[in-house]
């Protein structure tokens, strides 16, 4: 007999109802204090954070997404007045950035855009991105430094309160280090300096790559048709060191443990040439059912909003069957959804 056909999904698959309340408007108290549902058996068992240690293995390597989240959100008007609002995407050379704007009428190549009540101006040179959507704008100096100062951290579209002190210290990892994202790689938020010496001493490795998460992360997937979605593009960087220590680890008989899915989208993503390569570029990788894993065993992540591309990426891991079982007891159980949420650990099917 032959094999069955592998099964069709379309966008619908992953679509769910969530009551409004379970969707996470502040952190919890402490980063480690979140719940943690333990998807990795048949069964899901209810948990904390910082029971994670526990549910790994000494030689077991930890992979964390070590990208700093900016200040990328700035509010500004146009020289007739009308109001604008920008959100920088990706900072490039020479003071230049690429930004999505919301204004009433879009400026024109030429024109200068005020920020921050008059703090400084930027130039719109025109239009860039992978697809043409983006504003091309030239900052007068530092656009990193220009957007510490006056930018407002771009809490994700379903936070409905203006950013404030609470989340410059907690939409950002303990372990930020490399500037350039616009949204924080959020599993990685319920890990303190508590939980990582305790798997420090169980014998736990970790190792680091860099992905710049981009607004992408947050557009669902409007088409029913998985095969005709466009994936937005992130810039990532694996490193020559990273790349040893999961060789090492393999060596060891340990597993390879993705903190977020931007962790694993950065593995995967240097390993689709078959094997794992160091370097930096750009990947628009599209996981869905039926991708064939060569790195991560398993992944720490948050619970992700209906239709998107990060949900249809831990139903590829875990089995869409699983995870749709797993999130059905998540708001059973009143978990906490999305960026501030609770978390959930997996493993490779």
């Amino acid at each position: 007999m032959s094999a069955p056909a592998p099964r069709t999904y379309t966008v619908s698959d992953f679509d769910f109802e969530l009551p409004d309340e379970l969707i996470a408007q502040h952190p919890a108290a402490q980063r480690s204090a979140s719940r943690l549902l333990d998807g990795t058996g048949p069964v899901p068992v209810d948990r904390v954070f910082r029971d994670l240690p526990g549910l790994l293995q000494p030689d077991d390597l930890l992979v964390f997404n070590d990208t700093r989240v900016i200040k990328a959100r700035l509010y500004g008007e146009k020289a007739t007045g009308g109001a604008v609002e920008a959100l920088v995407e990706r900072v490039l050379p020479g003071n230049e950035v690429l930004a999505h704007m919301r204004a009433s009428k879009s400026p024109k190549p030429g024109a200068l855009v005020s920020f921050a009540r008059g703090a400084f101006e930027a130039e719109v040179l025109g239009r860039g991105g992978p697809d043409g959507g983006l504003f091309h704008l030239r900052f007068p100096g530092d656009p990193l430094a220009l957007l510490e100062s006056f930018g407002h951290v771009p809490l994700p579209p379903y936070i409905t309160h203006a950013d404030a002190a609470e989340d410059v210290a907690r939409y950002q990892t303990v372990f930020a280090k490399r500037p350039g994202a616009v949204a924080a790689p959020t599993a990685s938020l319920h890990f303190d300096e508590g939980v990582l010496a305790a798997l420090a001493a169980r014998g736990v490795r970790s190792a680091r790559v860099t992905l710049h998460v981009g607004a992408g992360t947050f557009q669902p997937v409007r088409c029913e048709n998985l095969a005709d979605h466009k994936m937005h593009s992130e810039w990532y960087e694996v490193s020559e060191a990273t790349v040893q220590a999961i060789a090492d680890t393999r060596t060891r008989g340990g597993r390879v443990v993705a903190a977020g899915t931007t962790t694993l989208r950065a593995l995967e993503s240097a390993a689709l040439g078959g094997s794992l390569q160091a370097g930096s570029r750009e990947t628009e990788v599209f996981i869905t059912p039926g991708f064939t894993f060569r790195v991560v065993d398993m992944l720490v992540t948050n619970f992700h909003l209906p239709k998107s591309t990060l949900l249809m990426l831990v139903s590829a891991l875990a089995g869409h069957d699983h995870v749709r079982a797993l999130y059905r007891h998540a708001i059973e159980s009143r978990y906490r959804f999305f960026s501030y949420g609770d978390a959930m650990l997996l493993q490779r099917c």
